[in-house]
Formats: C-alpha cells, structure tokens, sequence
C-alpha cells in the first residue's frame, strides 16, 4: 500500500473526522489523568524516609506493579504523541520537535520505556505530576472538537472560564506535588500538608505555620509563583474582557425559565429612555402581565441612560437586554423567540429616510416570521404604503395613517387627538387629584377611562339587556353604572360594530365594548345591589329625595310627553327642540323615553344618498356654487391596503394644472386663496412632502355623512415661507395643520427634532393670534415649548404639577399642559402605547381605526360632535342629553371638549397683549380703515405699533403690506372659542351622569351609520354613486 494513502486514511481518522478525533483526545486526556492519579497513589504508598540525603530526591520508592502500570500508560502516550507528529509534519520537523507538549511527553515517558532495559532505573524519579498540563492541552482540544462534532458553537465566556479554572488546578496541583518531593530532605511534608501551604500562599494569606525548609523547595515556590504572576493576569484579563463584551451583548435568555416564564421580545433598531420607559409603564400596568420578562434584542450598545435605569431592582428582575439583530438565527435563538408570548418591531422614526426604517421593520418581521411562525408579531410601520409586505402579522400600527387621519379630526370635532391618546393610555385617574383647580381634577379623573369587553350574558352591567336594542342597553347601563357602551361583536362577525343604531337588538353571546374606569371584573357592584337600584331608577320621582342625582334626573324620562320626530330633519343648526310652550307652563321640559325595541316608524329613513338641502338652496346660492359632487369610492387608491371610504367626489377629474394655487392656468385665472371666493373656511396643510398618508387626512374630510355646505376646502402647503402663507388665505383659515419635518429627525440632540417645528409655530401664534393651529411634534416632552410665554405663571404652575404628577409616576404627565389638552399639539409617539395595549386588548387597534374613520364596516358608528348652545341648556345635565340622543337619533355621547375663561392677573394680560401686538395692530388698522379718515388711521396705527418700530421696522412693513393686499377679517362669532390665550379646553371622557352641561360644549358621539337605515329599495354603498350629492342630515343633531 502506498505510504502516502495510508498516512492520509491514518490523518482522516486522528485529526479530520470529528468524531473519531474527539474519541482520540477524550482517551488521550484520560491517560493524561491516569499518570496523575497513578502518581498521587505512589506518593500515598511510599513511607518516608529518615535522613536528608539528596538520593531522596531522585530516587523513590515504587512497587512493581505501579511500575508496570506507569510504564504502560508512558508507553501508550509516547506512541500516540509520536504519531499525531508525523500525521501533522510538514516539512519542519523542530517544529514539532520543540513543542512544550512534546518535551513535557519526552520527559514524562521516555524514563519509563528506557527503565524496561535498564532495570536499575525504575525507582528514578520521574515529574508525572506534569501531565496534568498535557491534561489540559488535551481538554481544551477536546472541547473544540466537541462543538465541531455536535455543530454548535459554545459561549466564548465558557471556553475562557473552563481554560482559566484548569490552569489554575494545574498550577496548585504542580506546587502541591513539587514542594512536597523537595521537602522529602526536609520536614517530610504530606501532600495535604502540602495543599495548606499552596492554597495559603496563593490567597496571600501566609500564616507561616507551614513553611520549605530547603533551598531547592524555596526556589522551586519562588519559581511557581512568577509563573503565577505572569499566567493569571493574562486569564483574568482575557475573562474580564469577555465579561465586558457579554455585559454589553446581554448574554443569552435560559433556555429553562423561557419554558417556565412567559416572556416577550422587544426587536427596536436603536433604543431610547423615552421609547423604553414608554413600553415598560404601559406593559407592565396590567395586572396580569406583572410575572412577564421582557427581552430587548438591539443592535446597538446599550446607551448609558438605558443602563442605569435597567439597574433598577423593578426593571433589573424583569428586563433582560440581548446585544443582537433579528435577522439572525443564533440571536433570536439567544432570545428564545420561539417560546416568546408575542413580539414587538417597532420602526426607527429618528431617521431622515423612513422608506429606509420600514425596509429594516419588513426585513425584522420576516427573519421574525420565519425562525418563529407561531410567535404573535405586533409591529410598527411609518409609511402606509409598506403595510402590505406585513399583512400576516398579527396587528400593525401605521404611524402616517393614525397620524394624519387625528390631525384630520381635529378640524373637524376640536381635541380628537387628545380623546383618542387618553383612552390608548393606560391610568387610574389619579391625576391631578391633589390640584386645587376643579378642572384638573375632573379632568384628570375622567382620564382614567378606558376601552374594556366583556361577554353580555357573563356581565353585570349588560346582562338583563338582552334582547333588547343597543341604545337601550347604552343609556340604562351609563344610568345605573356610570358605563358608556360603545359597541359589540357579534359571536358569528368578527368585525366590530361602534353603536350599531336601536335597530341592533342585544344577544347574550355578543361581546360589548364599553368604557368605563375600571373593567367589570375589578368593581366592587355586587347582583343584590343592581336590583335595588334598577328598582329605584324605574321609580317616578315625586318630591325631594336622598336618591343620587343622576338617578332622580335619569327617572325623569318615565313621564315624557314629547315623542321622536320621525321625519327627514332640517339643516337649520345643530340645536335641541324644546317641548312647546303649553308644556312649558304646566311642567319643567321632559325627554321621550329610550324604547327597548325601536319602532320601525320612529327610524328615521331619509335617504342620505340624495341632496336634501338642494332644495333648501337659494337662487343666488345655486348661481354661486358651480362645485357638484357624487358620492362613491375613490376610484383610484393611493397604496395597496388602503380601506375603501365612501365619501364625496367630483363627477370629473380635475386637471393637475388646476391643483396649483399660486399659479394660474388655461383653466382659471386665480392666484390666490382669496381670489376662489371659498364659502368655508379654509384647512391648510403644512407638510414637507406630499406623502400617501396625505390620503388618510382628505378621506374624513370629505365623509359621505359630512353636509356638502359644510366641506372645507384643503390646501396644501409644502413649504410655509410668510408670502405663501398670505397666499393661501391663513388669515380667513379655520385650522391650520402642521407636521413634524421628516428633514429634522435626525438633529444630533434628540430633543431638537422639533426644533424648527416649535419656532415656525410661534411665529405664526404671534403674527395670527386668532389662528386654529393644531402641531405634531416628534417628542411629547416639547409640548411644553407650544404656544410658551415666559412670564406666564399659569404655565409656570401647570409646569410645577407635571413634574409633580412624574414625580408621582403617572404615565400622563403631559395631559395638563394647555395645547395638549385643547387638542391643539400632539405626538405620534404617544400612540406607541396603542401597539402595546393590544397585547392585552387585542381589539384596541380596530376600535381606534373605526373612531378615527381609517377603516368603514357596515352597520358600524363613526365618530363626529354637537356644539350645546343656550337653546339646549335645557337639558342641564350629561344624564338627560345621554337620553335626549339615545330616545331620538340613536347617538352615543363619549364625552364633553369643555372650554373655560382662564382667569389672568393683570401683569400676564399685558404680558400676553404685548406678545400678540404684530397681529392685534393689523387687526384694528382692518377694523378702522374704513370708519375713519385715512391720515388720522395712519396716525393710530403708528403709535400702536410705536414700541415695534425701531426693534422689527422690516416685520411692521411688511404685516402693512400683507393687510393692505390679502387679509380678510370674518365675522366675529361670541361662540367661536379660538381665543387661546384667555381660555382653557379640557376633555371629560364619559363624564358622570349628573355632571352639568355648560354653554359651548362640545359633545362627543358616536353617531350610527346612516346608510345602514335604507330601505331594501334604496341604493347601498356597494352599487351606487349619485349624481347628486347632500347634505346628512344626521349631522345636524336636531333633536
């Protein structure tokens, strides 16, 4: 056979298979072992001898079966050595000859093998003790040859660790045997005795009972410990380092607690305080989530902040952060994402290119998705056109479509935003309880309410409506407990249906979404007491009683006289019929009562497809308005995933041309808001990009249920220098909208992101003081830079409670600054806790987008608003106009946008006088200009400008110019509430039944679906777009 063949078959077997060379060094390293035990049993044998002759240094004591045994186990290690060195030779043969190994093998066999033909030499001392360095090399070739053989690749800190513990072993276990042979000259000392010396010295301890007496065993120690100073640091350090590196990665999820614990797994490209304290406060606010560990899978380092509050004992116990990417295998096996409970991706949107950030979420959610298909994939999305690479996951938040869609609302039922992120946060509504002004506490504790279910045949509160209409249910479940039912899902539809009208009669196997404080299971209602008080609210109230408030007033309904209009209602305003004036003189107004089943005749049937105002339209009107609309779908979606929306449209397209403001085409002549003649107020958009989203803040405007006399005109702004701010008419604007810049996300100071937002914000409030301006901002904690005056001590003490209410740990902390809680600034981020409240509430999602209008089901409510005026005062409280809609128009009332005097010291008047000086100037020079003489106008304007002159000359001119060419002064109306600077707005979530209604309150409803009351004959959403289109009468709340 050929030498070469052989060699290789002999080198495929000792060192290239993985299994037969573990075999190899596993026997190997036993040998190893076997001379070191075989030695300790000869040390343990011999007597000791008198005398201190050095013969006894090199020569012992050994039977001659521990000598044949010795021989065996050298003859066996020589051989194996000499072979592996010729297998791995090449062409270097002092290569392999002056390798420590193979010197210490030489020293340790070859007196054995020679000993056979030398008999004389079989008691010569031979270091055996040494192979337990050969034991070592053995080990530590035998572990790498273990995660080769089982293809798994062992912890880095495990293989150092191992190397450090037996290099330690192997010095104590060569001090022991080596002090010990030197002292057999000496004191004789046994090996235990020996062990104490090592182990004392070592530890630098040194008692000195024990010490070498000669001077080859003190040289001997002197040499065992430089060897210790110069091996040990180098282990230590390389352990240290391995331990930093595994500090920063985060080490590994035990595999056991993830089959024990429940666990979820946070994936973020780059994690901040503000994102990680969000997701913590809101996940763990559950009760039932308390025993959960979050693992944290980041790329990046962990930043300092971060670190120091994971070092909390509440967080340290329950956090776990892994150093790793989500598009790795070993790091979502760290993770143990195939046991996790669900998994969070959140997108970067501190990023310039958000395209680029959701192309990063996409690519996390498939790496998720596939490793673990059965993990539950909660994800965030910036740009709605990348929704559709994610539609398996189990819930998505798309930040543009929730973000444009409330900043859409806004316009339209004031602080929309305010009342969708106060029922998405989770909170007790302890808030603002120790504040000694009444509206913060009732505000406050009113947000405390949240979205809860619960089946209608297992509830308390729901339980005794079954088989009767939802309205009913709603008002009597809000009269006894103070409950606001809001919806159901039908155990066969797993779609939700917001107030699906009196129509929709209860069954017991429907699941009712309500809110209220606290969720059923928590409240302390008990079933005796509910049949008491049903039996008191069903009683007629006769007199002066100690029964609740809102059950005297709520009982008031039983002697109603005035039943429901059952025809088509007028678009004359949004008011509240009064009973007749004979009624009037015999007893106090009364309400019709809220029937169990509705009356088919009491439905009112109009028919919402057709104009019904047209009639209503005065010639001149007719001669004006050359604008029609049809209602049906958008012919054209924007991107894939978008819900179809049936809303008004033109019968023709509009040519692009057309669509610029500032310039004029072949088809009209106009250059300027001013010169289109608009009828309603204007809504301008001021945004860096005309983005998809885009679509999601037009749609609720242009609602089918909305009047066609009520639709704003939109106009978008891509850059908001002054000129084109004149340009497009913001002096005579209803609201204008401005979103966060994409181009400052990246500003080096997090905080500054909005930066340029807050100043160009200012400016406008300073300049046009008037003006609805509702901002998105990236960061919740700059809402207090909104509108700011620094010699403001109202917002100064506000400024003090937020940081008290913190300090208290409320979630909310922000909900009291003045923009926030008129609706007038919001943060997208502050949504994120949507996505982690489905978690738990796995229905929050669809129950946001159906109140926000991002999705339509049929037979579902949408959400719009009433404005109480002094002809529906008459109510007087929250319990009857709960009754008044429900007997009548079948609406929900969610809530009250509340607006009240701000009570100012003199000093802060003519601090906020000063500040508004620009726009205060250009007004009255408007309002003069035609009631007094041109010279003596000239005159006053001067001297009210006098102060600004020599500081902004530039600005005074051209706030002149912009008054002279664009600025249109409307109508002045008392009960418009856009003075920001004298008044405060707050929001009363589902307020108690006995809480009085107030003159310009906004209530909140939640108004069923108009088309879901046409005859069979009627044309549906489905198949039909009018030619003309009208007004919905449902709009106008005419009671």
């Amino acid at each position: 056979m050929n030498e070469n063949t052989f060699k290789e078959r002999l080198k495929l077997f000792f060192i290239k298979n993985q299994r037969s060379s573990l075999r190899i060094r596993l026997f190997n390293f036993s040998l190893k072992l076997l001379s070191c035990f075989l030695y300790i049993i000869r040390v343990l044998l011999e007597n000791p001898s008198q005398g201190n002759e050095w013969s006894h240094i090199f020569w012992v004591n050994r039977s001659l079966p521990l000598w044949g045994l010795q021989v065996s186990v050298a003859l066996i290690s020589l051989f194996e050595t000499i072979l592996l060195g010729y297998l791995s030779y090449k062409g270097n043969i002092w290569e392999q000859i002056l390798r420590i190994p193979f010197i210490l093998e030489i020293i340790n066999a070859v007196p054995f093998i020679i000993s056979i033909f030398w008999p004389s030499l079989r008691n010569l001392f031979v270091p055996v003790f040494l192979n337990c360095w050969l034991a070592k090399h053995a080990l530590e070739n035998m572990i790498n040859d273990l995660h080769r053989a089982i293809q798994r690749t062992q912890s880095a800190m495990f293989n150092q660790v191992l190397i450090l513990i037996s290099t330690l072993l192997c010095l104590i276990f060569t001090c022991i045997c080596g002090i010990q042979h030197l002292e057999r000259i000496g004191k004789k000392l046994n090996l235990f005795d020996s062990l104490y010396f090592c182990i004392v010295t070592f530890s630098t301890v040194g008692f000195g009972d024990v010490t070498p007496e000669t001077w080859s065993s003190k040289l001997f120690v002197v040499a065992m410990i430089c060897v210790a100073l110069v091996v040990l640091p180098i282990q230590f350090e390389q352990l240290a380092y391995l331990w930093m590196e595994r500090q920063k990665s985060g080490g590994n999820y035990s595999r056991h607690r993830a089959q024990t614990e429940k666990h979820v797994v946070l994936c973020v490209s780059s994690l901040k305080i503000d994102l990680l304290m969000d997701f913590l406060n809101e996940f763990y606010a559950h009760p039932r989530l308390q025993d959960y560990y979050v693992v944290i899978l980041c790329p990046t380092e962990m930043d300092v902040q971060v670190r120091r509050v994971l070092q909390i004992p509440m967080w340290s116990q329950r956090v776990i952060y892994l150093q790793g990417s989500a598009l790795k295998d070993q790091d979502l096996l760290r993770a143990k994402m195939d046991d996790a409970e669900a998994c969070f991706i959140l997108s970067s949107r501190c990023e310039v290119d958000r395209t680029s950030s959701d192309h990063q979420t996409i690519l996390r959610a498939w790496a998720v998705k596939d490793f673990a298909p059965n993990c539950p994939l909660y994800v965030q999305i910036l740009k709605p056109e990348n929704k559709f690479h994610i539609k398996f996951a189990d819930h998505v938040v798309c930040e543009e479509e929730f973000k444009y869609a409330m900043l859409a609302l806004n316009c339209i039922c004031p602080a929309t935003s305010t009342l969708i992120t106060l029922l998405v946060h989770t909170s007790r509504g302890q808030e603002g309880q120790q504040s000694p002004e009444q509206w913060q506490k009732m505000y406050g504790r009113c947000s405390g309410n949240e979205v809860y279910h619960i089946v209608l045949e297992e509830s308390t509160f729901f339980a005794e409506y079954e088989g009767k209409s939802f309205t009913y249910a709603s008002f009597h479940a809000h009269k006894k407990f103070g409950v606001c039912l809001i919806g159901i899902r039908r155990e066969d539809n797993k779609n939700i249906l917001l107030n699906p009208g009196p129509r929709c009669i209860m069954n017991a196997t429907d699941i009712c979404f309500y809110i209220n404080i606290t969720k059923e299971e928590n409240s302390a209602f008990k079933n005796h007491d509910h049949q008491k008080k049903s039996n008191v609210s069903r009683s007629f109230y006769h007199g002066p009683s100690r029964l609740p408030v809102h059950s005297i007033i709520a009982s008031m309904g039983t002697v109603a006289i005035d039943l429901q209009d059952t025809s088509c209602r007028s678009a004359s305003g949004p008011t509240l019929s009064l009973p007749s004036e004979g009624n009037k003189e015999v007893r106090r107004p009364s309400i019709a009562p809220v029937l169990e089943v509705a009356d088919t005749s009491s439905i009112q049937t109009c028919d919402l497809l057709s104009d019904q105002s047209e009639d209503e339209t005065t010639p001149d009107e007719e001669m004006s308005s050359n604008v029609e609309y049809a209602k049906g779908y958008p012919p054209y979606s924007p991107y894939i995933g978008s819900s179809p929306t049936f809303c008004h449209l033109l019968h023709e397209k509009v040519p692009f041309c057309c669509l610029r403001l500032d310039k004029s085409c072949q088809h009209n002549c106009y250059e300027d808001a001013k010169a289109y003649g608009f009828k309603n107020k204007l809504i301008i958009v001021a945004a860096e990009t005309a983005g998809n989203g885009l679509y999601n803040f037009i749609v609720p405007l242009r609602a089918y249920y909305r009047p066609k006399k009520e639709l704003n005109p939109v106009i978008l702004l891509l850059d908001n220098p002054l000129d084109d701010l004149l340009r497009c008419g913001v002096t005579f604007a209803a609201n204008m909208v401005v979103v966060d810049k994409e181009s400052t996300m990246s500003a080096e100071e997090d905080y500054m992101a909005d930066a340029k937002t807050i100043v160009n914000v200012q400016t406008l409030f300073r300049l046009f003081s008037s003006l609805s301006i509702i901002t998105e901002l990236t960061h919740p904690a700059n809402m207090r830079f909104m509108q700011f005056r620094a010699k403001d001590c109202y917002s100064l003490a506000l400024s003090k409670l937020e940081k008290k209410e913190r300090e208290r740990g409320s979630n909310l902390a922000f909900m009291f600054r003045l923009p926030f809680a008129a609706g007038r600034v919001f943060s997208i981020s502050m949504l994120d806790t949507l996505l982690y409240q489905s978690f738990v509430k796995d229905y929050m999602i669809s129950i946001t987008r159906l109140l926000l209008g991002l999705d339509t089901t049929p037979g579902s409510g949408f959400l719009c608003s009433m404005k109480i005026t002094e002809d529906d005062l008459w109510i007087r409280t929250y319990a009857r106009l709960y009754q008044k809609l429900c007997s009548s128009t079948g609406d929900v009332p969610i809530g009250i946008y509340r607006t009240e005097s701000q009570k100012l010291t003199t000093s802060e008047c003519r601090e906020i006088a000063s500040q508004s000086q620009i726009s205060i100037s250009v007004e009255e020079w408007e309002d003069t200009k035609d009631a007094k003489e041109q010279g003596h106008h000239r005159s006053n304007h001067r001297n009210s400008t006098s102060s600004d002159q020599s500081d902004h000359p530039l600005l005074r001119r051209k706030s002149m110019q912009w008054a002279r060419r664009l600025s249109r002064k409307g109508p002045k109306h008392s009960d418009e509430m856009n003075d920001h600077q004298s008044t405060l707005s707050y929001i009363l979530i589902n307020p108690s039944p006995d809480t009085r209604l107030e003159l310009n309150d906004v209530v909140y409803l939640i108004r069923p679906d108009p088309l879901a009351y046409l005859p069979n004959g009627e044309p549906s959403r489905k198949n039909s777009i009018c030619n003309t289109t009208g007004q919905d009468s449902r709009e106008e709340t005419q009671l």
